[in-house]
């Protein structure tokens, strides 16, 4: 489980602390800088700001700045592994609660990025804590307040935390594998991809994760990249951790051209609903993340027959009055407690064996049962 949303406690910020963290971050940047103010921030190389951002604690955090990253050198707080941690001391390019990096040519386009690279290196210690890469996007090109959209990669895990969501498979990105997981914390949409083994330094594209997230549907061409962060969310300890180095580079021009998953239009078959009681026989697996009042489903649904389904509906119905909120890599509709999911544009085509996988977030009132009358394009499914 994760934060609700790590920059919350900017908004205190902007509150009761605004001239005090701007004073901090208009200062030159200087070598071996320690800040334990709890939104202090610093600019190093006259390029990248480095915040202490605790966010989630009102216990002591110090971080010790160097001229190429941070190191935590103070942690005196713990938070309980089933919920959000302390704190993201982190490093940044672009824009993070009005607080923008010095020069920077953030926020810029999807559409309009021709590169987008960074190099980091970690250093790790003891703890419960997961090194963070994140990639912040908005629909807007917002320079302030929660964008919709946070990409987080993982490069290390250390004791028994999660990702917000739930675990969505495993995709391949940079030519690197990663368990991908797919929610929200009620501020913003998160996917993150976490690496099965530590991952100390690498250089590598940013606009791969962004290509890969439009991909799966939760982004389009007209959002705008804000920033890109580097750092750490400790639980306990992480005394030690630090950022070495870091470097990040968005170039704006023609983007190269990115091949997606779809079938090239030319050779994708003709998507058409078959009539009810076509499309043979399928089976449905499905798992579900809750918390309070809220939950995340998966679903995956298999074409078991010996025919090919071009274009497909899957229909099922909610026992305990759930109500879906969005959803990803299929058009969910509700009418009641009757739910009706449609294949994505690049999905449609089923042959036989062959899998669709798609997800929703909702909301439920307590009691959030499993969906029964799972029908492919009017065909009951097993599970």
């Amino acid at each position: 489980m994760k934060r609700p949303m790590r920059a919350l406690a900017a908004i205190g910020l902007l509150i009761a602390g605004t001239a005090a963290v701007i004073g901090v971050a208009a200062a030159p940047a200087q070598a071996d800088v320690r800040i334990c103010e709890q939104y202090g921030t610093t600019t190093i190389q006259g390029r990248y700001v480095v915040q202490n951002n605790r966010w989630g604690s009102s216990a002591e955090q110090c971080i010790n700045v160097t001229d190429t990253g941070f190191s935590i050198v103070s942690q005196q707080g713990s938070a309980a592994t089933n919920g959000a941690p302390l704190s993201y001391p982190s490093v940044f390019l672009g824009c993070h609660y009005t607080n923008c990096s010095p020069g920077t040519n953030l926020p810029i386009q999807v559409s309009q990025i021709a590169s987008a690279t960074s190099n980091i290196n970690y250093t790790y210690s003891s703890g419960t804590y997961n090194a963070s890469f994140d990639i912040w996007l908005d629909p807007t090109p917002r320079r302030d307040g929660v964008n919709q959209m946070e990409i987080m990669i993982w490069f290390n895990r250390q004791g028994p935390i999660q990702p917000i969501g739930s675990s969505i498979g495993t995709g391949t990105v940079g030519g690197r594998t990663w368990d991908v997981w797919r929610g929200s914390n009620g501020s913003n949409n998160v996917i993150s991809y976490v690496a099965p083994s530590p991952i100390t330094n690498w250089n590598f594209s940013v606009l791969d994760f962004i290509n890969d997230i439009r991909n799966r549907g939760a982004i389009t061409n007209s959002w705008y990249l804000t920033s890109i962060q580097a750092g750490f969310e400790p639980w306990n300890g992480g005394v030690g951790n630090g950022v070495t180095s870091f470097s990040a580079n968005v170039t704006q021009g023609t983007p190269p051209t990115i091949p997606t998953t779809s079938p090239p239009a030319t050779t994708r078959p003709p998507v058409t609903t078959p009539p009810p009681g076509g499309g043979g026989a399928c089976r449905v697996a499905y798992t579900a993340n809750s918390w309070n009042n809220g939950f995340t489903g998966s679903v995956t649904v298999t074409n078991t027959s010996s025919s090919t389904v071009n274009g497909w509906t899957l229909g099922f119905s909610f026992p305990s009055g759930q109500q879906i909120t969005n959803s990803w890599n299929a058009t969910v509709t509700q009418s009641g407690s009757s739910v009706t999911a449609r294949n994505a544009g690049y999905n449609g085509t089923l042959a036989p064996g062959a899998t669709a996988s798609f997800g929703f977030q909702g909301t439920h009132s307590g009691t959030n049962g499993t969906p029964t009358g799972w029908a492919l394009n009017g065909t009951a499914c097993t599970t």
